[in-house]
């Protein structure tokens, strides 16, 4: 009996498809205020079941459900009106965004330790003299790189990769917890990509 009651108030939280269809019908023509109308309605669920599991970091979570409605805005005319609430197409959309973003933040921290190897190597001597050239050049191009990015972000890739601080020690020293660290150093990996020359 308890088991079915949370079924329940899950179907009753969501807006009756009579209700649903008209909004839908004028998004699809183009009415973009229907677009507030259709976020008032399940945006903060999409955040909560959807994405907030699979992205415990708020700021990510909170990127992740501007992409989930900006994708379903731009899809919206593939919406395909049937029997079905529009919610489980916008959950669908909110799954593969957070799973995309978790996969690219397990990519970027692989980034970083490979990254890490690098900057090491700048601080000693080369190996051999014709890498002496190539190693300031390199060194040369970070710093410009650095340089060009936003100061906050630049800081967070000096100090965890190239004064080599752990996240910890990164996240108190930019005054900021760990998680919010961890946002501002997988966004500056992003940046960083950007600048650096290819």
């Amino acid at each position: 009996m308890n088991e079915g009651a949370p079924q329940a108030s899950h179907r009753d939280d969501l807006v009756p498809l009579e209700e649903e269809i008209p909004v839908i019908q004028r998004l699809q023509a183009g009415d973009r205020t229907a677009f507030a109308t259709l976020y008032g309605w399940y945006g903060d669920k999409i955040y909560r079941q959807a994405i907030l599991p699979r992205l415990p970091n708020r700021e990510l979570a909170e990127d992740c459900l501007k992409d989930t409605f900006r994708t379903a805005l731009e899809k919206i005319h593939t919406f395909q009106l049937a029997n079905r609430s529009i919610f489980f197409w916008l959950r669908r959309i909110a799954i593969n965004k957070a799973i995309d973003v978790h996969r690219r933040q397990r990519r970027d921290l692989q980034l970083q330790e490979s990254v890490k190897v690098e900057p090491e190597s700048l601080t000693q001597a080369p190996p051999r003299p014709d890498r002496g050239l190539e190693v300031q050049d390199t060194a040369r191009m970070v710093r410009a790189s650095l340089d060009q990015m936003n100061p906050r972000y630049a800081e967070a890739l000096r100090i965890r990769l190239l004064e080599d601080h752990s996240r910890e020690q990164c996240a108190e020293l930019m005054g900021v917890t760990l998680g919010n660290f961890d946002v501002i150093l997988h966004r500056a990996a992003k940046a960083f990509r950007k600048v650096y020359p290819p």
